[in-house]
């Protein structure tokens, strides 16, 4: 019966996290925003004025866009790339090295529309024992409206 609940809250989360943030007290029970608060006390996050200096200068980063593919494929960041919150655990290994030589400490930046899955992703990745994951807590329909750099 746990995991039945469990595995239900689940998919909720993944449901609902894709509904603007002026609708998430609106949305889903509290406590799923109690969730998401938890895991951005857990992990570093940073905000668009920061992203915006990652995006124009990434360096060795992987930027990841943890949006389903039909979002991505909507409009996203240039640079990031595509691996959906729901798959992440299995799908992050190919972009860090493994089986050969895997980097854990690979710096990761996880981004989605407004850092709830971003957040969530980061902490399930630092659970896996990726030491350099850091969520980006911003709208982005705010960083369009920005004209911060978007690619469609």
């Amino acid at each position: 019966m746990n995991q039945l609940f469990t595995s239900f809250m689940a998919l909720v989360i993944v449901a609902m996290l894709t509904v603007p943030p002026m609708a998430l007290s609106q949305s889903f029970p509290p406590v799923v925003t109690q969730k998401i608060q938890a895991a951005q006390k857990q992990v570093k996050t940073i905000g668009m004025e920061e992203y915006r200096k990652i995006v124009e200068r990434p360096g060795d980063a992987l930027i990841v866009d943890v949006r389903e593919p039909h979002e991505y494929a909507a409009g996203h960041i240039p640079g990031a790339i595509n691996v959906p919150r729901g798959v992440l655990e299995f799908q992050i290994w190919k972009h860090v090295g493994f089986p050969t030589n895997t980097e854990m400490g690979k710096t990761l930046y996880l981004q989605c529309q407004s850092g709830n899955r971003a957040s969530l992703a980061a902490q399930s990745l630092a659970e896996l024992g990726f030491t350099q994951t850091t969520a980006v807590v911003m709208n982005l329909e705010e960083w369009q409206k920005a004209g911060n750099p978007f690619a469609k």
